[in-house]
């Protein structure tokens, strides 16, 4: 089983493009464990109180919510700290944040205009 962190984007756009969670993540990384920081699961509650049908109850109950990291303020550190720690992709669609995990020799998982999830790495 292969750890994935989420990031708040890349869950909403995994769910705009209407993807089945687990075909999409078993085609590019097998069976994913999906890992969700506390910050960004506080980011994923703002944006549901913005716009509806983003199935948190669904994330809530694949995933395993993990604390944040001491020290660090911004869900985007800390995903770039723990992907290269651990090694675990991170699933975003958020530009700034892909080119900071491949240039820190992490990877992520995008969900592409085709509608499939693709992997990247270094």
């Amino acid at each position: 089983m292969v750890s994935v962190l989420v990031d708040a984007c890349g869950w909403a756009a995994l769910i705009d493009a209407e993807l089945n969670l687990d075909d999409a993540m078993n085609r590019v990384v097998g069976q994913a464990e999906l890992m969700v920081l506390e910050c960004v699961h506080r980011e994923l509650d703002m944006l549901s109180q913005q716009r509806k049908g983003l199935l948190l109850s669904l994330l809530e109950s694949r995933s395993e919510k993990i604390p944040d990291l001491d020290g660090m303020t911004h869900p985007d550190e800390m995903l770039v700290t723990l992907s290269d720690s651990k090694g675990w992709p991170v699933l975003t669609v958020d530009r700034g944040l892909k080119e900071r995990l491949i240039s820190s020799g992490g990877s992520y998982i995008e969900v592409t205009s085709g509608r499939f999830l693709r992997l990247v790495e270094v």
